[in-house]
């Protein structure tokens, strides 16, 4: 498989869409989930009232980063795979993990943020206890199990693509 393009042995244009949108994904998930979300739940801004809006505009932004980035990956592969007429088990099992990707991104913007966002919301102002649903707990396992997939699914994806692109850059 071939990634570099004809001129001045490059690599291939969609090779470095890919492999940016891989690690600029890769480290905003992971400030965002080692960094932000440590220090929201630490302040006790959780406890806020207002945080199940804070919460929904931050996710809701992230999420749509996420999504281009997601279709950034799979469009990339698929272009690739057009491009050079790539075939393969490998080559398909890289377009089902960017297809996985895509379908947690999905999920993440249009059920997890705005289930959790509505579950978190007060909506009685007389009542002053501030307790967690139950379905609340549920849906935090749901995000990190799938946040988890996901920072391991696109870890595996740049590590693949990377890899296939220095073995390109060695014999060309």
């Amino acid at each position: 498989m071939n990634f570099r393009s004809d001129f001045r042995n490059t690599p291939s244009k969609w090779v470095v869409i890919i492999l940016s949108a891989l690690s600029f994904w890769l480290s905003a998930s992971l400030v965002i989930d080692l960094l932000i979300m440590p220090t929201l739940y630490a302040t006790g801004m959780m406890s806020q009232d207002g945080f199940a809006t804070a919460g929904y505009t931050i996710f809701g932004i992230f999420n749509r980063v996420e999504l281009v980035c997601a279709a950034l990956i799979l469009t990339g592969l698929l272009a690739l795979q057009n491009q050079y007429a790539v075939v393969g088990k490998s080559w398909q099992n890289l377009i089902v993990l960017a297809a996985i990707l895509l379908d947690i991104v999905l999920g993440y913007t249009y059920f997890l943020t705005p289930h959790m966002s509505a579950l978190g919301m007060k909506l009685n102002l007389f009542d002053t206890a501030n307790s967690i649903p139950n379905s609340m707990n549920q849906m935090h396992t749901g995000y990190w199990l799938l946040e988890i997939a996901k920072i391991v699914i696109v870890a595996i994806l740049l590590k693949l693509v990377y890899r296939q692109q220095s073995a390109e850059a060695k014999m060309g």
